[in-house]
C-alpha cells in the first residue's frame, strides 16, 4: 500500500519551499483496541466550533445519527442559544451553546459514557483542545485545514503517551480521499499531469487539496511534464514540489469548488474530478470517524486509514 505520508514542497518563482520533515514522523499506523463490551452505547459528541457552518451541519448530522447524542456545542458566539435552534433542526436539542469546554467534558465523564469531541476551531486551540477531552477520556477528530504539521508531530507523541485516539483529518470528503489514492496509482504510469482547481471565492492558493494531491504523487520516482518543467511563465500555473506538478487554480462567483487532475501520455488523456457543492458532503466522512476513532490508542492522520 502506497503511504500518503510524505513532505509537501512548494515551488514558486523559481524558489523552493521545504515543509520541515515533522510529516514524516506523524504516526500513520492504526492501532486498534477490541471493542469494549460498552460499545454499542450511545457515542456522546461534542463539537467544538458549533456555530460555524459546518459545525451547525455537523449538529444537525450527529443529532440525526444512529448511536449518536450531541452532549455538548462549544463556540464563542450565540452563547446561551440552543444549537438545534441555530442549526435548523426540527424541534430545540435543549442543549445550549457554551464557551467552557472543560465543564462540558467533566459531565461526560462522570456519566462514564463513550464521547467524542470534534474540533473545528482554530490551529492554535486544537493542541489543548484534544489535551483537554483526552484527560477527560475523550477521543478527538480534528477537521482544521491549515494546522501545522509541528502541531500535529506534537499531538502525534501526546496520544501515544496517553494511550487516546485522535483522528487529524486534512479532508473529511470520502470523495476527495478517493480522488487522491485513485491519483496515487495513475501517477505510475503517465508522464505528464495539471492539476486544475475552481474555488467561489478566493482564498489561499493552491488549495489544501491540490498541495495534497501533489505531495502524494511526489517522491514516487516519477518525473512529470518534463519538456517544459523549469518554464517560468506564469501561464504555465505553479509548480508544486520538485516533481514537475502544476497547479492552475480558477476563482470566479458561481462555480463549485472543483478539483480535477488531468494525466496524460501520447494519444490518451485520463481525468479525475471530484465536485463539492456545500459542507454536507462532509458529513458521511465525519460520522464514520467519530464511530471509528473511539477504538482508536494514537493519533492517525487522515481519513484514508479508516476507509
Amino acid at each position: 500500500m502506497v503511504s500518503l505520508c510524505h513532505p509537501i514542497r512548494i515551488r514558486a518563482c523559481g524558489n523552493t519551499a521545504r515543509r520541515k520533515n515533522a510529516a514524516a514522523k506523524v504516526l500513520c499506523s492504526v492501532q486498534q483496541t477490541p471493542p469494549p463490551a460498552a460499545a454499542q452505547s450511545t457515542i456522546k459528541v461534542v463539537i467544538v466550533g458549533a456555530t460555524k457552518e459546518i459545525g451547525r451541519t455537523a449538529v444537525l448530522a450527529v443529532s440525526k445519527a444512529r448511536g449518536m447524542e450531541l452532549a455538548g456545542a462549544i463556540d464563542s458566539q450565540c452563547i446561551g442559544e440552543d444549537a438545534g435552534q441555530i442549526s435548523g433542526t426540527d424541534e430545540p436539542l435543549e442543549i445550549p451553546v457554551l464557551n467552557d469546554l472543560t465543564m462540558v467534558l467533566g459531565s461526560i465523564a462522570q456519566s462514564r459514557a463513550t464521547g467524542v469531541v470534534v474540533d473545528f476551531s482554530e490551529p492554535s486551540a486544537v493542541y489543548d483542545n484534544v489535551k483537554q477531552a483526552a484527560a477527560f477520556g475523550l477521543s478527538s477528530v480534528v477537521y482544521v485545514p491549515k494546522i501545522e504539521l509541528d502541531t500535529v508531530t506534537e499531538l502525534s507523541a501526546f496520544c501515544e503517551k496517553a494511550s487516546m485516539g485522535c483522528l487529524v483529518a486534512p479532508t473529511l470528503s470520502i470523495g476527495s480521499v478517493l480522488l487522491q489514492q485513485a491519483a496515487i496509482q495513475a501517477s505510475f504510469h503517465y508522464s505528464n499531469v495539471e492539476i486544475v482547481e475552481s474555488r467561489p471565492n478566493p482564498s489561499d492558493l493552491p488549495s489544501q487539496d491540490a498541495i495534497q494531491i501533489a505531495n502524494n504523487i511526489s517522491d514516487l520516482g516519477q518525473i512529470y511534464n518534463r519538456e517544459d518543467m523549469d518554464s517560468s511563465s506564469p501561464a504555465r500555473g505553479q509548480l508544486l514540489g520538485e516533481d514537475g506538478v502544476r497547479v492552475h487554480s480558477m476563482v470566479l462567483p458561481g462555480l463549485v469548488s472543483s478539483t480535477s487532475i488531468n494525466f496524460s501520455c501520447p494519444g490518451e488523456i485520463y481525468t479525475l474530478r471530484h465536485d463539492v457543492a456545500n459542507v454536507q458532503c462532509l458529513m458521511p466522512g465525519l460520522l464514520l470517524a467519530i464511530r471509528k476513532v473511539v477504538r482508536l490508542k494514537n493519533l492517525i492522520y487522515g481519513l484514508e486509514k479508516f476507509l
